[in-house]
């Protein structure tokens, strides 16, 4: 009965960048947040690489399959109990990666459906924001259940340092605000599940 309990409030978060740069400033949010988790309880959370997915095609589904990297990439969306996005802002928008991403996943069945997720993101001016406004919007459609608060949009560029030179998150404060968004979204998660 325990072990039944323990496994029902355990989750496991994908999270994925929109950026695909190493040294990417919502990267390093994502290694901050996978840091951070690791002193939290019932948590994992996995960095989904979408470097490899090849850009949207449905010519490329076979036989009602896709390519391997996609199906590999369904199959990691499809184990997960939640996301954890870190979405750059380019032009007011998703990053093109991101949006790739996300459209590859959604190809029936859609397989980010009835979870939970959250989204950061660091950057310029606004930190984000107008990203997270558009990838809500195609959550809609997505039927993917974002938690409300906290917000976290990271203006990166505002003194004091919130980056190193490899994009690691340094900024003590800000780091605070990340572990407050995961506990929200590990609560959010749970309630999803029935827990």
């Amino acid at each position: 009965m325990e072990a039944s309990v323990a496994a029902k409030s355990f989750i496991k978060i994908a999270a994925v960048s929109g950026s695909l740069r190493q040294a990417s400033y919502n990267r390093g949010l994502i290694r901050s947040a996978i840091e951070l988790s690791k002193a939290m309880e019932g948590v994992q959370i996995e960095y989904i690489d979408i470097a490899p997915l090849p850009l949207i095609n449905t010519d490329l589904e076979k036989d009602g399959s896709f390519p391997p990297a996609v199906e590999a990439f369904r199959q990691k969306i499809r184990e997960a109990d939640s996301f954890l996005f870190a979405s750059p802002e380019y032009n007011y928008s998703i990053a093109a990666p991101l949006k790739n991403a996300i459209d590859w996943a959604s190809r029936p069945p859609n397989v980010w459906a009835d979870k939970g997720a959250a989204i950061i993101s660091a950057g310029g001016g606004f930190g984000g924001g107008r990203s997270q406004y558009h990838l809500r919007q195609v959550g809609v459609f997505l039927d993917l259940h974002f938690i409300n608060k906290p917000e976290f949009f990271l203006n990166a560029f505002q003194p004091p340092a919130k980056f190193d030179s490899d994009g690691n998150l340094i900024d003590e404060e800000s780091k605070e605000r990340l572990k407050k968004v995961l506990l929200s979204l590990q609560a959010f998660t749970l309630r999803l599940k029935g827990n």
